[in-house]
């Protein structure tokens, strides 16, 4: 029979706070062996400590508590090792956005960039498949990763071949707001005979719609997401000096994205800015995709 360990024995072998021990007790993820009716005091099993210093490990690695418990619910090692590896992979893709956010920092004290190629055009309607819904801004990227996963199985359907690269629209105010409907789309040529699913479309769902006509100061944004607002930057103040600018959402085209290239370095963005050209004195509009 394995000896009885109080709390503060129990502390002192793993390393785990009291204050730790509790918590984890209340949230289920480590209970104690015993408590005495009486006093409320907690005693731990022996073999209860080799749990306790995984569980340490795991907080030092930045594990969620209801993670954690699933690795010690785990029924075999295989199904143990799956949830440790899809916590390290998470933990991969946090260090590549800290890498990025980093490299940014370090381009901006460096000092002034080179001006930013800015052009504008006039981009036509297409018809997209698309998906909107309100997002808060901290779901933005897990959110527009599935919701593009749901377009590409879309386009899959016969008699539907895609037009172009995938886009997304941002009201203004979701950069004021933390929150906002986006819309996610891929441009399609419908073929003859191709008929759209009949039944009301609900939020988040796939719909074909017109992405409307706009004119636009153009900007293509070379490298990771997590410094675009370098080039919104480039290209907003761009917008204010001619006074050109429009109400609208500002929409991007992932010319090069997540599904190209896994290296953010080599992906390329292009912003488009709403802005009022025609009859502005601006020079030459140039046609955009269709």
């Amino acid at each position: 029979m394995a000896p009885q360990l109080s709390i503060g024995e129990f502390s002192r072998m793993t390393h785990l706070s009291v204050k730790a021990l509790r918590h984890y007790h209340d949230l289920g993820v480590l209970e104690p062996a015993a408590i005495d009716p009486f006093t409320g005091y907690r005693s731990y099993d022996a073999d209860q400590v080799v749990p306790a210093q995984v569980i340490r490990r795991l907080r030092d690695l930045g594990m969620p508590l209801d993670s954690i418990r699933s690795v010690l619910a785990a029924p075999d090692l295989e199904a143990r090792n799956d949830e440790i590896a899809a916590h390290l992979a998470q933990m991969e893709r946090q260090l590549e956005q800290t890498q990025a956010v980093v490299a940014g920092l370090r381009a901006l004290l460096a000092g002034p960039a080179s001006p930013q190629a800015i052009a504008y055009r006039a981009i036509p309607a297409v018809t997209a498949l698309a998906i909107a819904q309100v997002v808060e801004a901290t779901d933005l990227m897990p959110w527009g990763s599935g919701a593009f996963a749901a377009l590409s199985a879309a386009l899959t359907a016969p008699g539907l071949p895609a037009a172009g690269p995938f886009g997304a629209l941002f009201p203004g105010d979701f950069f004021e707001l933390e929150r906002g409907e986006i819309t996610v789309f891929a441009p399609v040529r419908p073929q003859a005979g191709w008929t759209s699913p009949a039944g009301q479309v609900r939020p988040g769902q796939v719909r074909l719609v017109t992405i409307p006509a706009i004119e636009a100061a153009i900007a293509v944004h070379e490298g990771p997401l997590a410094d675009i607002d370098r080039t919104y930057g480039a290209l907003g103040t761009a917008v204010a000096e001619r006074a050109i600018g429009v109400d609208g959402p500002i929409r991007e085209y992932f010319l090069v994205g997540f599904a190209e290239t896994d290296d953010e370095s080599k992906q390329r963005t292009e912003v488009c800015w709403p802005v009022f050209l025609t009859g502005a004195g601006n020079g030459p509009v140039n046609q955009a995709r269709g």
